[in-house]
């Protein structure tokens, strides 16, 4: 079975990355396995130039994998990303929690502050949104949470997508 994966969206510095850390934390202090993905328009450079395997890399391989006896990471030129990888990478969590993805077709909590830099939430009408994280008095279709409520956000999660208390 797949596990779910949940978009943590919103406007640039809306607090996306906050909100995603306390809530991981708390998901996994309820024993649920979380993997997070972090979509970015930037290039990343996790493959060193003259590491082994850059080298590798270089030699022509498609995929590196890098194995200690903590972690693994792996290195894979792709220009197809695609949401089913996703699963493939990520198997054996509970939870995928994906910080962006805005416009993927995936269910998503948005983080809207008043004191951002926007005047009004992305999602607010948008079929996807299952949830708003606000400190604004909106009143959607969905449930809203305040900045700070990562219990009651955790416990939404494991009730509607989890299936557990």
């Amino acid at each position: 079975m797949k596990p779910p994966i949940i978009s943590i969206a919103g406007k640039s510095n809306a607090g996306k990355t906050t909100f995603a850390v306390k809530l991981i934390a708390e998901l996994t202090r309820r024993g649920c396995r979380v993997g997070s993905v972090k979509h970015t328009h930037h290039d990343i450079d996790l493959d060193r130039k003259g590491k082994d395997s850059w080298r590798h890399k270089q030699a022509g391989a498609e995929a590196t994998l890098v194995i200690t006896d903590q972690q693994i990471a792996l290195v894979k030129d792709d220009q197809r990303p695609d949401m089913e990888k996703m699963y493939a990478y990520l198997p054996d969590m509970d939870l995928i929690l994906a910080e962006g993805f805005k416009r993927q077709p995936l269910p998503k909590i948005e983080i809207f502050r008043t004191d951002g830099p926007h005047d009004y939430p992305l999602f607010l009408d948008h079929p996807d949104l299952i949830a708003l994280v606000t400190d604004a008095s909106l009143t959607p279709s969905v449930p809203v949470f305040g900045l700070d409520d990562i219990g009651p956000v955790a416990a939404f999660i494991q009730q509607t997508y989890l299936n557990r208390p």
